[in-house]
């Protein structure tokens, strides 16, 4: 196995955490920007009013693409160890 070969897995890999975690993250960056906006206007500094619906957006995002996301873990598992044979030749 030559470096290029580890490379390349190592970048596939970093790109596919980046694609799977990124509706989280944006949702979550979204709604606390959200919520952060409302509370400096209203002057209310309530730790759960920022956490429930962080969280509650979470929970929402989570079920509308987490079919997509492990559908896209999967097929780079799989596409790991089909490349297996190839890699100590």
């Amino acid at each position: 196995m030559d470096a290029s070969t580890v490379v390349e897995l190592g970048t596939q890999a970093l790109w596919m955490t980046v694609l799977i975690s990124a509706p989280l993250l944006g949702m979550a960056l979204a709604v606390g920007l959200v919520v952060g906006i409302i509370q400096a206007a209203t002057s209310v500094n309530e730790a759960t009013l920022s956490f429930i619906p962080k969280l509650a957006a979470m929970a929402l995002t989570l079920a509308v693409v987490g079919g997509w996301q492990i559908a896209m873990m999967v097929d780079y598992t799989r596409g790991i160890f089909l490349r297996i044979p190839t890699l100590f030749v």
